[in-house]
């Protein structure tokens, strides 16, 4: 069983890794079936869910950002739709702390950043003092550019570097440890060899010292690997996802979550 600590409550899973389900109130997520309102929530709910992630600016390669007030248009009102109907832990995948103070004020669990708390200098204080879970992600660059530099010496000790130092960043400013979790941001500058190296050692990242999020679900490397397009790259996600907890993952952010709770079912019954 995996744990999470949330701000006033602990939640489990009798999954071998929490399903983390997209739900992007955006108009440009690359894969367009995750798009959607409180009709997508609660069918991601229905299907065996254990966390639903929403967004409200993409970060697909290429994209641009958005000002918070859009944001927050975007993404409070879905929150508050959510829990007229559920508690599930909702996770916010926000660079700002605006957007993140209104989501939280709704409902809202979760900070999911792919700044690692570098964008905005109030969003480490605020997590602190609401005692939320933050992931701190790695990137290069923005999605404008983010892949126009894909080298590195060694990918995995640096993006584990960086993790670490980030980690340490944000325990200097109260976060708890045991509510840090690290994404090493595959496919966030990063070659396919580069991503690949990640998931076979994603459990070992900052030397096992805080749990992983895996956000592999029908991203270019699958395409990649499996010479599909973005809709027909769901088995090739399931493999990567179970090898990833294999691996040692704690967390995997997923579009499409019933095939996700049957793979991770059969997993389960042969471990």
């Amino acid at each position: 069983m995996k744990t999470l600590l949330l701000r006033d409550r602990a939640v489990s899973t009798e999954n071998p890794a929490f399903i983390m389900a997209i739900v992007n109130a955006t108009p440009d997520s690359f894969f367009s079936e995750s798009r959607g309102s409180l009709e997508r929530a609660l069918k991601m709910i229905d299907e065996g869910a254990d966390i639903l992630d929403i967004g409200g600016e993409s970060t697909r390669p290429g994209s641009e950002y958005v000002d918070a007030d859009e944001e927050i248009r975007r993404v409070v009102p879905l929150v508050k739709e959510i829990r007229k109907h559920s508690d599930i832990p909702i996770s916010i995948d926000t660079r700002k702390k605006s957007v993140m103070q209104a989501a939280f004020d709704a409902g809202a669990d979760i900070l999911n950043d792919v700044s690692a708390l570098e964008d905005d200098d109030g969003m480490a204080d605020f997590c602190a003092e609401t005692k939320i879970p933050v992931v701190l992600m790695h990137k290069r660059g923005i999605p404008g550019n983010m892949q126009n530099d894909t080298r590195y010496g060694n990918v995995f000790d640096e993006v584990s570097r960086y993790l670490e130092e980030r980690a340490t960043f944000a325990l200097s400013k109260g976060i708890e440890a045991g509510k840090i979790i690290v994404d090493p941001g595959v496919g966030f500058g990063k070659d396919l060899d580069g991503n690949i190296q990640l998931i076979k050692n994603c459990g070992k990242l900052c030397d096992g010292k805080y749990p992983v999020l895996m956000a592999l679900s029908r991203k270019t490397c699958i395409g990649q690997m499996t010479g599909r397009d973005v809709e027909g790259r769901l088995y090739g996600t399931l493999a990567a996802d179970m090898l990833s907890v294999l691996n040692g993952a704690f967390m995997v952010r997923v579009h499409d979550c019933a095939p996700c709770v049957d793979t991770f079912a059969v997993l389960k019954s042969l471990l």
